[in-house]
């Protein structure tokens, strides 16, 4: 680029760390090339943008500056592969691009992007504010057609800005996952582009905490990037097939049922192998901290379980606060009488849970934490707890324990 050029882009980067500090790192991460006679700045999945050097020299400092940090959000929230997730295909890419600049601007314009143009907004699509791209595009897909291409940016979508009212920039294949002619090896790999989300979404968390404000978007991305929810109805599923698996492939020798080996062995009897169908037993909290619509969602799920397992006839319930209710065999969710409503006690429910004859080979305990344990894990059963709700306490190291959370 031109020496005027490369000023201009200088100052937009300055503009841009010093308007969006918490984003500095990723505006300073990207990689700029020149492309001339592109007409657009264009973002590629990489980190590499690219830029027409007559474009970026019309525009003031702070709209290129905008500009990139719209591409750079474009990167930070994986629009490229979130695209290809959705099923985006070509003709759809410009619709998934309003979607995916909606779900930017809507957190940065009010904060003060400066894109060229008009940028595109959730009012402009029909959607309140504060959705996710996926959220705006089957809104669009379902409500209307496509844009028609514009004369500048080719078939494949815009910057969330117009250079005039007729001419929409493509983003690129950073925001539709596209791959663009000319984009061969090179920028970021994987993991130094995982790393430099995660750069970006510690200096989002520590601006929050202590140099000012940040868009509601952009925290509740960092936070996600930092400390993602984990889906809990896998991890129980994990856990619950674990423990059956650890005692179903026990086997030990019978004699209730002679080997077929008898018939070599002359007068000597000799036992057969056996194969245990575990007992399972759930115990629910029932105290007056639980709410009934939790338990009987996380009841389905653990009954969808089990029933998966092929253990569904083996499932004894006790319902439990302080005091233990006798143990239901029930093989759905809706036949479980939940009794109960005043303190806790978890411990008193293992213990009922181990007196059972035959005993269970898994306990699976539902609660929300507050609760007294037993010093030491139960014998003769493995323990699975599900904790309910974020806030619970940590349940004992000797538990093999899920965090629930309602959906």
């Amino acid at each position: 680029m031109a020496d005027g050029r490369i000023e201009n882009l200088a100052a937009a980067r300055l503009w841009g760390a010093t308007r969006f500090p918490y984003l500095a790192t990723g505006v300073f991460g990207a990689q700029v090339m020149a492309e001339p006679d592109s007409g657009t700045v264009s973002v590629d999945q990489n980190w590499r943008l690219r830029a027409d050097p007559e474009l970026i020299a019309a525009w003031t400092p702070a709209q290129l500056g905008s500009v990139l940090i719209h591409h750079v959000c474009h990167l930070l929230r994986t629009h490229g592969e979130r695209a290809q997730a959705a099923g985006v295909g070509d003709d759809e890419a410009r619709t998934w691009i309003r979607a995916a600049d909606a779900e930017i601007n809507d957190d940065l314009v009010p904060d003060g992007l400066d894109l060229p143009g008009r940028p595109v907004l959730p009012q402009d699509l029909g959607a309140g504010d504060g959705l996710l791209a996926e959220q705006y595009f089957d809104g669009i897909r379902g409500g209307q057609r496509p844009p028609p291409a514009g004369a500048g940016g080719g078939p494949r979508g815009d910057t969330g800005a117009r250079s005039d009212q007729s001419e929409w920039l493509d983003c690129g294949s950073g925001a539709d996952g596209m791959p663009r002619p000319g984009e061969g090896p090179g920028g970021l790999a994987g993991w130094q582009a995982d790393l430099l989300r995660r750069q970006v979404a510690q200096d989002i968390i520590a601006h929050s905490k202590q140099a000012g404000t940040v868009p509601a978007g952009l925290l509740r991305w960092a936070e996600e990037i930092l400390h993602p929810k984990v889906d809990w109805r896998r991890l129980l599923a994990a856990e619950l097939r674990r423990a059956v698996a650890q005692v179903a492939g026990a086997v030990d020798y019978s004699y209730r049922r002679p080997s077929r080996r008898s018939t070599i062995a002359g007068d000597v009897v000799l036992p057969a192998l056996r194969r245990p169908v575990p007992e399972v037993a759930v115990v629910c909290d029932t105290s007056g901290s639980m709410t009934e619509d939790l338990l009987a969602m996380v009841l389905a799920e653990v009954e969808g379980l089990l029933r998966a397992l092929g253990l569904a006839r083996q499932v004894r319930v006790l319902a439990c606060d302080t005091a233990v209710a006798p143990a239901q065999r029930v093989s759905s969710a809706r036949q479980v009488q939940l009794i109960g409503g005043g303190g806790t006690n978890m411990g008193a429910g293992l213990s009922a849970a181990v007196a059972l004859r035959p005993r269970p080979a898994v306990t699976v305990v539902l609660t929300d934490g507050y609760t007294p344990w037993p010093g030491q894990a139960p014998k003769g059963t493995r323990v699975v707890v599900g904790l309910l709700g974020a806030g619970a306490p940590d349940a004992p190291s000797w538990a093999r324990a899920v965090r629930i959370e309602p959906d």
